[in-house]
């Protein structure tokens, strides 16, 4: 069944080991040629070949007397080992200016197994051996002896060992990054070469900021799963930095929520959907709804319940209240907390500013309401942060779809 959870690393469905194989074969056009350019037996290609089709259920071949030429299936899975290698290349020569001593070891063709491939970007992410064995399932001497045959074969140190776990070197924080981009594409190869057979399947992995996980996101989750039930989505919670950082790497498709200003996302590509602005949210009856003239002064002395001092949302507040200059406002709560913030609101006369968008079901229910008061200054966009050179997955592309087909919340029903 398709679920909805936090991001966890998955398994590739392609064995990375047998795509240099494939790749020559593509090249050459004949598993003899690609054989001599491997300096392998004919009956290895052979065998990898057929391996991968048998791990994807499709031809990647036509044979013929006169060689091989890639199927539609071939020429899926071709682009995107191109871009996976074109990245393992971008690898080499950094690891190799950086080290002056780089070999070009098997991890540059992706010719090792699954489980060395995933030690690396384990490593890398959790930066401890210990908790890299536990999510691999596996002993913590076998990640350390992996760990060293990656070392050997790479002809540099990746990690710098101290008594706090593992931190990565330059050469190891440059490899694991085009790794993760490089198993990105042959974990993207997959899921399109089910969708030419009419299988949408996959995982759909989403970076979700404040502003898109809690309306927009769960609601285009909800549609594209009743439509494509072999879908899977998963999500990774974070600040701006560390979604930016992840989707840079390969390890989310997007970011959903407040967009940055542009110097803030170099490399990415911003689409807004949704314009925004803040709003001061109180309960259903509280008695400032009664009031018949109100301005932010009338209430700054108020109790309120904020995010934290320095998340983007309280400075955004603060620096309005300062150019209308008004004093800080007087804040008894401190707390990103969605559920602590709605309790908070229905059981006191507290008051909120936060974006119409995080209580739309509340505001739709008539639990809670917005104060008539404008504040322009906190106008925002809500959209979606892609790579540059992104290439999407069929299950990102039709996730990305659901989401552009939902409409910003009526006035009507965020005044309540």
């Amino acid at each position: 069944m398709a679920t909805f959870a936090p991001a966890r690393g998955g398994v590739l469905a392609i064995p990375t080991r047998y795509l240099r194989a494939f790749y020559e074969v593509c090249r050459y056009g004949s598993v003899s040629r690609a054989s001599v350019a491997l300096c392998r037996a004919q009956s290895a290609v052979t065998r990898a070949v057929l391996q991968l089709e048998r791990e994807l259920s499709v031809p990647l071949f036509e044979r013929s007397v006169n060689g091989m030429l890639p199927t539609q299936f071939g020429n899926i899975l071709l682009r995107r080992v191109e871009r996976a290698f074109a990245y393992m290349d971008t690898a080499y020569r950094d690891v190799a200016v950086l080290t002056r001593q780089a070999r070009r070891g098997q991890i540059y063709a992706l010719h090792m197994s699954q489980r060395r491939l995933r030690v690396l970007v384990e490593l890398a992410r959790k930066r401890h051996m210990g908790a890299a064995a536990d999510a691999l399932a596996i002993s913590q001497p076998a990640v350390s002896q992996l760990l060293h045959e990656i070392e050997e074969s790479v002809g540099a140190r990746l990690f710098e060992r101290g008594a706090r776990g593992l931190r990565p070197t330059e050469a190891g924080e440059t490899l694991a990054w085009q790794l993760r981009l490089a198993l990105n594409e042959i974990r993207i190869a997959a899921d399109e070469i089910a969708a030419i057979r009419g299988l949408e399947q996959g995982e759909v992995r989403v970076g979700a900021l404040s502003l898109g996980r809690t309306y927009l996101l769960p609601v285009a989750v909800t549609r594209l799963l009743a439509k494509y039930p072999a879908l899977k989505v998963s999500t990774m919670e974070g600040p701006f930095e560390t979604l930016a950082a992840a989707l840079r790497a390969g390890e989310i498709d997007f970011v959903l929520g407040a967009l940055r200003p542009p110097e803030y996302c170099k490399g990415l590509i911003r689409e807004s959907f949704l314009d925004d602005s803040m709003a001061v949210m109180v309960r259903a009856g509280h008695p400032l709804r009664r009031r018949r003239r109100l301005g932010l002064r009338d209430i700054i002395e108020a109790q309120w319940v904020l995010p934290h001092a320095g998340t983007p949302t309280r400075n955004l507040f603060e620096g309005l209240l300062a150019q209308r200059g008004l004093a800080p406002p007087n804040v008894v709560l401190e707390t990103t907390d969605l559920a602590i913030i709605r309790e908070v609101l229905l059981e006191s006369d507290m008051l909120t500013a936060i974006s119409p968008h995080q209580f739309y079901r509340e505001a739709t229910a008539g639990m809670v309401a917005r104060l008539p008061i404008d504040l322009p200054e906190t106008f925002r966009q809500i959209g979606v942060l892609r790579r540059n050179d992104d290439r999407p997955s069929p299950g990102t592309q039709l996730l990305l779809a659901e989401i552009r087909a939902i409409t910003a919340i009526p006035d009507t029903v965020a005044a309540r």
